[in-house]
């Protein structure tokens, strides 16, 4: 659980989800999810500190369950792969249970998310994936 190539994979996504998270949710689709959104529960400031404990802990709760689940075949896409099924469950999984009990978004902002999250989640997976690769002990 505490090896080398899990804390680094950590690290790698956790660095990758903050600030790619930042780049997409804050920067590049902020205009999109503003014309979705039906309901606004948005702080009025983000607290940095406590996204940033939270993408620690989904980074090595992802990279602790990548490294069982690869079975010790590490690579990019690999990685990508184990994330696009995390991104699967929390983008349109996920997002659909929220939109039918919160509606949040209308539902093309719900499936435009569950999209993103895919990609998203397949872009860390990769990540965590390529340094499993380069630091864990070959056979």
């Amino acid at each position: 659980m505490f090896s080398k190539s899990n804390l680094l994979a950590t690290l790698g996504g956790f660095i990758v989800m903050f600030l790619l998270g930042y780049a997409i949710w804050d920067v590049l689709l902020a205009d999109f999810y503003a014309d979705h959104t039906l309901k606004s529960f948005l702080n009025e400031e983000m607290n940095m500190g406590l996204i940033a404990v939270g993408n620690l802990v989904m980074a090595f709760a992802l990279s602790s369950i990548y490294g069982k689940w690869a079975r010790g075949h590490h690579s990019a896409k690999e990685g990508f792969s184990f994330g696009a099924w995390i991104g699967l469950f929390t983008g349109i999984g996920m997002g659909l249970l929220n939109h039918s009990v919160m509606g949040l978004m209308d539902m093309t902002g719900t499936l435009v998310d569950g999209i993103v999250q895919i990609i998203f989640y397949g872009i860390v997976g990769a990540v965590i994936g390529l340094i499993y690769q380069k630091t864990a002990a070959k056979e």
